[in-house]
């Protein structure tokens, strides 16, 4: 069965011929708004999940594309420090749903884990689908509804949710409590678009700006540079911007740089731009070398080689990173070499902006931490709560992205529980104190 019947088959009747006495409206189908469906349904509150797009889940199907990276292995609390200043809101969520809840949910759905080599988090099929199908069968089979092609548009005044249907027709539907997790505004396609913004900041709720995050950055590089390079990754790189260095990999693109190393600057860049106009990107092109031991090399006489053929045998460099070194130097070459190891292990690029919120992974802004309590309520609008992206966090991919929607998904589930009055304590799929392994 595709995922299109499996979703038309959950959007059904609930099995409980008696209904609970609450009920609970989740806006949005997305890693936050299932995890809080799962925590209420399991507790046998009546859960509909109103959900814009045809199918639930389809940014954590584009996710997983390449392999669906669900959390992250490393000690809790260097994890807790991916999350920068968010973190001292976020930890509580993620402490009370750590990485090895989130493994469990998977084992739990049928989906075993492993490990990688950089210590990322992977159901060993590695694609989203088999999860999302176990995970929506699981909550049909608690009575929850999904009711897809169901376009949010506000809360009115009763607390009643409204929506228009794929019909056209607008509707609502009474809740005891609402659970918005409508996403960031990256990859717009998928539904998550950014337009509950003006809906929410009517009510008063302070917002910061979206804005793109684990998103390509933008120089101006030569059409030499492109036409030859783009396309070509730059591996075990280091890279710095401002007091902030990382190490990783990069992608030389048509329009500048993307990848694992530039997404984990992010906050850096943004600051810088924001301040400047423009961030100085550094890039230790030979991570692997001190700058004496690189020098050291470059003393060898070059002979009859052009200038090319002696740095890729002198100094092991490619030949994109060649010409990344002629594009910071655009009349020859420093000829000393003590500078030119200089220029490998701290090579300046100009960098002009961030690819948009069409192309970014995910989004920064959002909700601000003031406007929340520690169930994730709306101090302005009580029985509304709000999770994953619309919240005001930012953290770079390997699976900080995916743990931090899935434990706020949970945080709101559980304030829905205690502000209903139904406890909020026996929603995790696995004891807390486990320790932070896979």
């Amino acid at each position: 069965m595709g995922l299109d019947a499996e979703h038309g088959r959950l959007v059904s009747q609930h099995l409980n011929p008696n209904p609970p006495a609450k009920s609970v409206v989740v806006v949005g189908g997305g890693p936050a708004g299932l995890m809080a469906a799962d925590v209420l349904s399991q507790s046998g509150v009546a859960v509909t999940i109103l959900e814009r797009m045809p199918t639930a889940g389809r940014k954590l199907l584009i996710a997983g594309r390449g392999g669906l990276n669900l959390t992250h292995s490393e000690p809790l609390d260097a994890f807790l420090g991916r999350y920068g200043p968010a973190r001292r809101w976020l930890a509580p969520a993620i402490e009370a749903y750590p990485p090895a809840a989130l493994i469990a949910l998977a084992h739990d759905l049928g989906q075993e884990t492993f490990v990688g080599t950089s210590g990322r988090v992977f159901p060993k099929a590695m694609k989203a689908s088999p999860l999302l199908r176990a995970w929506l069968a699981r909550l049909g089979a608690r009575g929850v509804q999904l009711l897809t092609r169901h376009r949010w548009t506000g809360i009115d005044a009763g607390g009643a949710v409204a929506f228009v249907g794929p019909d056209g027709q607008e509707g609502r539907i009474a809740a005891d409590a609402v659970v918005l997790a409508l996403g960031g505004a990256s990859w717009p396609r998928l539904g998550s678009d950014g337009g509950w913004v003006l809906v929410v900041a009517d009510w008063g709720v302070g917002i910061t700006p979206l804005e793109a995050a684990n998103a390509g950055v933008q120089i101006a590089w030569s059409e030499t540079l492109v036409a030859r390079h783009a396309g070509t990754p730059l591996k075990r790189i280091g890279a710095t911007c401002g007091d902030q260095r990382v190490t990783g990999e990069a992608l030389i693109t048509a329009r500048g740089l993307e990848g694992g190393a530039i997404y984990a600057l992010g906050p850096a860049i943004r600051t810088a731009l924001d301040t400047n106009g423009a961030a100085t990107l550094t890039l230790d092109l030979r991570r692997d070398m001190t700058i004496e031991a690189l020098t050291e090399r470059l003393r060898r006489p070059r002979a009859k080689q052009s200038t090319a053929t002696w740095l890729r045998k002198t100094a092991g460099l490619s030949p994109a990173v060649i010409s990344l070194l002629r594009e910071a130097s655009p009349g020859a070459l420093p000829v000393e070499p003590d500078e030119l190891a200089r220029l490998i292990k701290a090579l300046p690029l100009t960098i002009t902006g961030l690819a948009g919120l069409e192309r970014a992974i995910s989004t920064a802004g959002g909700i601000r931490a003031d406007e929340i309590d520690e169930r994730m309520m709306l101090a302005k609008r009580p029985g509304v709560f709000v999770a994953g992206e619309m919240l005001d966090w930012d953290a770079p991919t390997g699976g900080y992205l995916l743990q931090a929607c899935f434990a706020t998904g949970a945080a709101a589930g559980r304030g829905v529980l205690e502000h209903l009055g139904g406890g909020a304590d026996a929603q995790i799929p696995v004891d807390v104190a486990a320790s932070h392994q896979s």
